[in-house]
């Protein structure tokens, strides 16, 4: 029987014997031994459990599934039962199109992920009556964050010169949001105040924002009407987190006057999933749309005219503007808010007025019911929770027991006299029935009938939501199974992944995400579990997330590891907080400077800011490597106040450093951390390990090294491993024990998105110590081949003291582009008409491509991309020659969409056939970019950011903002 690793892998034992030959290896481990230095090989063989086969696994993780135990769950908080349409099911979330597609850089090739998430924009800014709405955040509490900073980074000079730096935050928020906000506001100095909302306690000269929950955690519908009016009066904004559903039911707060509207969208068919993924929806303004985090998605034109989407605005990554970024957010969460985005235009409006009108019908049942009996019922304007107190002869744990006996959760308040219940769109009549019957019987034998309380809506008129919604065309077409579901194909059909092409992205490992990782997703054992469960009913998850922790340990050679982030900069951020925290602990708070490599990410610097702390760049010497000698002499300058050093190991070069101990030792020496930037782990697995380095706290990519797929970005999840001294720092969190005390939390949930951690589980044990040491090399003999392949004809920027790169390479494009006009922008674009998603372009060297093949490519694949970058190459000589047209040459006017191709009007210099089949093998697998290339600017100046189908927008008028229909 195959080893599961032999299917990861791309080429067989024939091909790897072909490709070291290519490269003057004798074996993979003399590859190794040239391109990893000496001083930080790894001497044994990783400690992990025996690799399991596929079948093996699939038995381990149904059984992990089992021991989670699925109660009714009516705890709110955030999160809540969903029904997930099977169409979306089926040709979303297990589609490999959606799930490993990579974030949409390359617009021409991302289209029909980029309308998509146009949907989910336009549903969240026609629920919020907002705007303007972002492409999704990672979960509600850290999207909380993003509104405070943003409120934080929009104050007026008055109030920047006056020193205003306190928040006002209504107490009636989840109290995971209340976490997440402390944790992120201390570094920055802003002040929290968490009070009762009232109009009189906004204070201008104090308060530059305000917060409050709708409803709020008490399931009260309050009228924030005033107090927005009064913040407003003070300069102030109001930023509102609020339930999408209820939006389908209540006044938004746009309509009162909302800055910023922020939630999540789980409850819109992204199963509970134990806490996570769930995509967070942002929404504000139009003055605000150069400061709002995340991506957004624009609608713009191509060359030709053709209506076209891409990502707007420097928003659409804010990282890139490093140590100035407002935000240090990189991941997002794309497939998840497509899948919610898909259950938008699956139930429209009416299916959701009618899902939320249901939801509180049942809600006022239970209410009226309830206090019938006697019992004390607090909420008088609610939707679809009830706050009640306990007669005095009752309590709390009475309830309790009874209601576990049943397999039922209720929510339960340090006050030991409140109980609270909140109902979902899965709950029926009858659960409401059942839930009265257990209550009240235990005060009166005497039943009551729910069905007598017929009474639809207990909201004030005020609070009722009277303007329509979501009257696009998309919204109200796809009602039918047949027609949703080839709305979903046509869409996938603009859109390439892994399923059609390697994608070659560097830094970025878009490696194989094996379909027996995949399984349990829909599993309902690991789907239909609520975070703030009591944690015995979630032994299973506990189990995998214990062995995870462990084996993520062993890999890393570090102490311990908290799974909490839920992002790669998340993670960093994470990292760096434990890292300030163990300072302060010593008394050393005063250390805040971080020293970050030129070469770095850059959420690098982003993510140091966020932390409070102050960047100096260390010089790169002209072979790409950290300068040692700056890196000295700037350690010791700032010697009393270093706090860490930020670190990318392999280099984000593509080259393991030999000086990488020294760097270590000096940071050490004048009692800084060392932070490493775990991005390229799959250069080091079985190899070496950030313990070995000489790390204190590293966070890992699940999504990239670990094989969770990234969905078009996001799911991620970046956990941090830290070194011993550092483990009583780990995050945290206040609602559910995950047995930390250290900093705290990061994210909304405790073990951040427990959902996807599955896959990386069923990576590591099917592949074994052997397996994984074995992946790693093959990334490296694999980036190797292609650099020996590509380096005659277009060079490779940097490489070791022996030649060698590690797990991928930079290809230098700048001289081509002076020779020609030729950027690498032209070389990627017209990559597409070969068949490929471009490299990650310009970074992070401007006017490069890098370049990371990863080990699940065959030699087959390797060598086709090698002859399309080698016809790339030919295609330039022929511009430098004069043979084409300097600027009308297949490379400047790539990509070329069928319908450009096909048109009786071909007057190019050039035929079709070069245009779209430039070799053989291109027409057996053609794909076809659905748009020619996109006019970036002409979309930044013409800025519209909802949708109307594509299909029914006429050319874009050059003197209008939006398109005429």
């Amino acid at each position: 029987m195959s080893q599961f690793a032999d299917r990861h892998i791309g080429p067989d034992a024939r091909e790897t014997d072909l490709m070291l030959e290519r490269v003057g290896a004798s074996s993979l481990d003399d590859l190794i031994n040239q391109a990893v230095p000496d001083g930080i090989r790894m001497n044994k063989e990783l400690n992990l459990s025996p690799a399991l086969s596929e079948q093996e696994y699939l038995q381990r993780i149904s059984g992990i599934a089992a021991r989670n135990e699925i109660f009714r769950t009516y705890i709110g908080m955030g999160y809540y039962n969903t029904f997930t349409p099977s169409v979306i099911i089926r040709n979303v979330l297990e589609n490999p199109v959606w799930y490993t597609s990579y974030t949409p850089y390359q617009a021409e090739i991302s289209q029909g992920r980029l309308e998509a998430l146009l949907n989910f924009q336009t549903m969240v800014s026609e629920l919020t009556a907002l705007p303007l709405a972002n492409a999704s955040l990672l979960d509600e509490a850290t999207a909380a964050a993003e509104a405070m900073i943003m409120m934080f980074n929009t104050r007026s000079r008055d109030q920047v010169k006056s020193g205003v730096d306190s928040c006002l935050v209504d107490e009636h928020i989840w109290p995971q949001t209340r976490a997440v906000l402390e944790t992120r506001a201390v570094p920055l100095g802003i002040k929290l105040e968490f009070v009762e909302v009232s109009n009189n306690v906004y204070d201008g000269s104090r308060h530059f924002g305000a917060i409050v929950q709708y409803p709020d955690s008490r399931g009260e519908i309050r009228d924030f009407s005033g107090f927005t009016e009064t913040v407003h009066a003070n300069g102030g904004r109001v930023a509102v987190a609020a339930d999408l559903l209820s939006l389908a039911l209540i006044t938004p707060p746009g309509e009162w006057g909302a800055d910023i509207v922020f939630g999540s969208s789980q409850r819109f068919g992204v199963p509970l999933y134990y806490g996570g993924p769930h995509a967070a929806f942002f929404a504000t303004s139009e003055k605000y749309k150069r400061s709002l985090p995340g991506r957004i998605i624009g609608v713009s034109k191509d060359v030709t005219g053709h209506p076209a989407l891409r990502m707007a605005l420097q928003t659409r990554e804010q990282h890139i503007k490093r140590e100035k970024a407002t935000s240090n957010i990189c991941t997002a969460q794309a497939l998840l808010a497509t899948m919610a985005g898909f259950y938008g235009v699956w139930h429209g409006s009416e299916g959701l007025k009618e899902m939320a009108g249901r939801v509180h019908k049942q809600t006022v049942q239970l209410q009226r019911a309830l206090e019938s009996k006697g019992f004390k019922v607090f909420n008088r304007n609610f939707f679809d929770t009830v706050l009640f107190a306990l007669p005095r002869q009752l309590t709390v744990d009475d309830l309790r027991q009874k209601m576990l006996k049943r397999k039922i959760n209720l929510r339960y308040f340090d006050d030991p006299t409140l109980i609270g219940i909140s109902l979902d769109e899965t709950t029926s009549e009858s659960d409401v029935q059942e839930l009265v019957d257990i209550i009240t019987g235990m005060v009166d034998e005497t039943s009551v009938n729910v069905e007598d309380f017929s009474e639809d809506n207990s909201l004030e008129q005020k609070f009722i939501r009277e303007s329509a919604f979501m009257e696009q065309e998309v919204f109200n077409i796809y009602r039918s199974e047949t027609e949703m579901m080839r709305y979903i194909k046509r869409l996938e059909r603009k859109d390439i992944s892994l399923a059609h092409s390697m994608i070659s992205l560097g830094s970025c490992t878009m490696k194989l995400n094996a379909a027996s990782e995949l399984f349990g997703l829909t599993w309902s054992g690991f789907t239909s579990i609520h975070p703030f469960v009591p944690i015995e009913q979630a032994r299973g998850y506990h189990e995998l997330m214990d062995e995870l922790r462990a084996d993520l340990a062993e890999i890393t050679g570090l102490a311990d590891v908290s799974l909490q982030p839920n992002s790669g900069a998340a993670g960093e951020y994470a990292g760096l907080m434990v890292i300030r925290t163990y300072h302060e602990s010593r008394n050393q708070g005063h250390r805040n400077v971080a020293l970050i490599p030129s070469s770095a990410h850059g959420t690098n610097p982003a993510s140091a800011v966020m932390a409070g702390m102050k960047v100096v760049v260390v010089k790169c010497d002209d072979k790409g490597n950290i300068d040692v000698e700056d890196l000295r002499g700037k350690a010791e300058k700032h010697s009393e106040e270093l706090s860490c050093i930020m670190v990318t190991y392999p280099s984000t070069h593509g080259v393991f450093e030999s000086s990488i101990l020294e760097v270590c030792s000096i940071i050490h020496q004048y009692g800084g951390q060392v932070y490493m930037d775990g991005a390229n782990m799959n250069a080091q697995v079985g190899i070496t390990s950030p313990g070995i380095i000489g790390a204190d706290v590293c966070h890992l990519n699940l999504h990239k090294t670990f094989a969770i797929p990234h969905g078009g970005g996001g799911p991620g999840v970046g956990p941090i491993a830290v070194a011993e001294h550092l483990k009583g720092f780990l995050p945290g969190h206040t609602v559910i024990d995950n047995l930390r005390d250290g900093i705290s939390a990061v994210a909304a949930a405790p073990w951040g998105s427990p959902g996807v951690l599955p896959i990386t589980y069923g990576y590591i044990k099917m592949m074994g110590a052997e397996g994984l040491t074995r992946a790693t090399k093959m990334a490296i003999l694999n980036a190797n081949y292609l650099a020996v392949e590509l380096k005659d004809d277009y060079g490779i920027l940097y490489s070791g003291e022996s030649g060698r790169v590690g797990h991928e390479m930079i290809l230098e494009c700048r001289k081509l582009k002076a020779a020609t006009g030729i950027s690498e922008i032209d070389i990627a674009k017209r990559l597409m008409d070969y068949g490929y998603h471009a490299p990650t372009v310009s970074f992070p060297v401007h006017g490069t491509l890098m370049i990371e093949p990863t080990e699940s490519e065959s030699k087959e694949e390797l060598d086709r991309f090698v002859d399309a970058l080698k016809a790339i190459y030919a295609e330039v000589k022929e511009v430098e020659a004069g043979i084409a047209d300097r600027d009308n040459n297949v490379l400047k006017n790539a990509p070329h969409p069928d319908r450009v191709v096909v048109t009786d009007a071909w007057e190019r210099p050039y035929g079709r056939e070069k245009a779209a089949f430039p070799l053989a093998w291109v027409r057996e697998n053609k794909f076809w970019p659905a748009v020619a290339r996109v006019d970036d600017a002409w979309g930044d100046r013409n800025l519209v950011c909802t949708c109307e189908p594509m299909e029914s927008y006429d050319e874009p008028s050059e003197t209008s903002s939006t398109f005429v229909k």
